[in-house]
């Protein structure tokens, strides 16, 4: 009777391809252990329209703090798209966004939620996104029937020397993405960011280490984190270094 005792438990495993070591031995972790984490690179910035016909529009005040273009939110809608008929949608406990307004644009515009018109009193909470928020031309985002929204510093764009790449107040990000949770910025103001040059790739590596580390101290099991490519390559490039040559490709690809 003592091993029938063992029935009423389910032991749940992530089975890993064995390219992750090379061994040819498919590898089993504990799935309480794991984390899903979906990356998205915000879409396209004005700063990246630009810098594609002068890379000196990186350094022009004009980008500060760029917002999507109209190609921008048009990928913001189709990838929602895609986020709704999957399902995955439903699955993702918490988004995580870097303070930046193209990156919070590109979350909401993607996960946030539809349908009810919400005021401040009304009953129904804050909205994601107020209408025309940085003159975007764009309808409120509900907050209702999705997951919470998480601004987090660590997961910035590389800082310094771009403008494009400051941000702005959270005083005024909070007037904009009321339903926006910005709890956990000290400095309403951008004191990360400086005007003297880049940030060294070596320290953005780091720093997306801590922030990976943050994300695993987590209780949500399933998070969202919308970011920059910079960081993402600069943070993704720490790993694999004891996966087979095609995964580390994989994991650190532009």
């Amino acid at each position: 009777m003592k091993n029938c005792e063992i029935l009423d438990e389910i032991v749940s495993f992530c089975l890993v391809d064995s390219e992750m070591d090379g061994s040819n031995i498919p590898g089993l972790y504990p799935l309480h252990r794991c984390k899903t984490l979906h990356l998205v690179r915000h879409a396209e910035g004005i700063h990246n329209a630009a810098g594609e016909k002068d890379y000196a529009a990186y350094s022009s005040e004009q980008n500060f703090d760029s917002q999507l273009t109209t190609l921008g939110w048009q990928q913001v809608d189709n990838l929602r798209k895609r986020v709704q008929e999957t399902g995955l949608s439903k699955k993702i406990d918490l988004v995580v966004v870097s303070p930046l307004l193209r990156a919070m644009q590109t979350a909401v515009g993607v996960f946030g939620g539809e349908g009810h018109k919400q005021g401040i009193d009304d009953g129904h909470g804050l909205p994601l996104m107020v209408a025309d928020a940085a003159e975007s031309h764009r309808p409120e985002i509900s907050s209702q029937n999705c997951p919470p929204f998480l601004a987090v510093e660590l997961c910035r764009e590389r800082f310094g020397a771009h403008p494009c790449d400051r941000r702005r107040s959270i005083s005024y990000y909070r007037s904009i993405f009321p339903a926006i949770d910005f709890s956990l910025i000290e400095s309403d103001e951008d004191v990360l960011w400086k005007a003297e040059g880049r940030e060294p790739i070596e320290e953005v590596t780091i720093r997306g280490m801590k922030f990976f580390t943050w994300l695993f101290s987590r209780k949500e099991k399933e998070i969202a984190i919308v970011t920059h490519r910079g960081f993402l390559y600069n943070t993704l490039a720490a790993f694999g270094g004891d996966c087979h040559p095609s995964l580390k490709t994989e994991l650190c690809k532009q």
